[in-house]
């Protein structure tokens, strides 16, 4: 394991509540391990501003092993960092240079209005999947594995759709602050299965009337959601979402 140490200039976003007014404020720190991560280098700022009597900085996490997405931070101008394919708590500082200067900031997007700091409200996701993210017909007692024959291609493509963490990157980097991606990925992992079939049109249009609701915008189609994306979903499930919106619309 390295040892070598790094000295940063941090830029981190300070905010009351989603209804004060925030601001940058400038933090140094000296002798960060370059093999800590991101979120560790967090702690040591956090631990820092305790010792000196200071209001530590709020910020979201709770795995961080890139499963749950909540560690939703913007790092010099892109949602989890200059990295790809990872979340900011699998980001590490070996990333950084000696002495660089580091903007930290919060998902910028109305449909996630600032709690404290670095921390948002993401509880919009949640009402989204609430209107259609789910399964209810009966299925009974847990069926064999193979018991539901499914094509291979599928089934693949359901569980690449499923990787979705629902992190909010694909929002906070779209300029339009769209959800499609999101939405799209969750009707996807359901619509592609037998299971999910009965409720498909259903699903389609209740999740997408709940999203432009909570204020999220259009597709841009640029697609930086899927350039951001932690878990590199398709911008091909967005052109399936399109069509299972279409087909419910006719159907009713």
């Amino acid at each position: 394991m390295s040892s070598k140490t790094i000295n940063l200039n941090l830029k981190v976003w300070r905010q009351k509540d989603a209804k004060s007014k925030g601001g940058f404020e400038k933090y140094r720190l000296e002798n960060i391990s370059v093999d800590s991560s991101f979120l560790e280098m967090i702690d040591v700022l956090n631990e820092q501003l305790v010792n000196e009597n200071h209001e530590p900085v709020a910020f979201d996490h709770d795995c961080r092993e890139g499963i749950c997405g909540m560690c939703s931070l913007f790092i010099n101008g892109r949602a989890h960092g200059p990295d790809s394919l990872i979340t900011t708590c699998q980001l590490h500082m070996r990333t950084f240079k000696d002495e660089e200067t580091i903007t930290v900031e919060p998902w910028r997007a109305g449909g996630f209005p600032v709690i404290k700091d670095l921390m948002v409200d993401r509880s919009a996701f949640e009402k989204i999947m609430q209107a259609g993210g789910f399964v209810s017909v009966s299925t009974g007692g847990v069926p064999d594995a193979n018991a539901i024959p499914i094509p291979k291609a599928d089934a693949d493509e359901a569980m690449d759709a499923a990787a979705c963490i629902g992190c909010g990157a694909c929002v906070a980097t779209c300029k339009n602050s769209s959800a499609m991606l999101f939405v799209s990925a969750k009707v996807s992992q359901l619509a592609l299965l037998p299971q999910g079939k009965v409720e498909a049109a259903r699903r389609a249009k209740n999740m997408v009337a709940v999203m432009d609701e909570l204020g999220f915008g259009n597709c841009s189609n640029t697609g930086a959601c899927e350039m951001e994306c932690p878990k590199g979903i398709s911008l091909a499930h967005i052109a399936r979402l399109n069509r299972e919106f279409l087909v419910a619309n006719i159907k009713s």
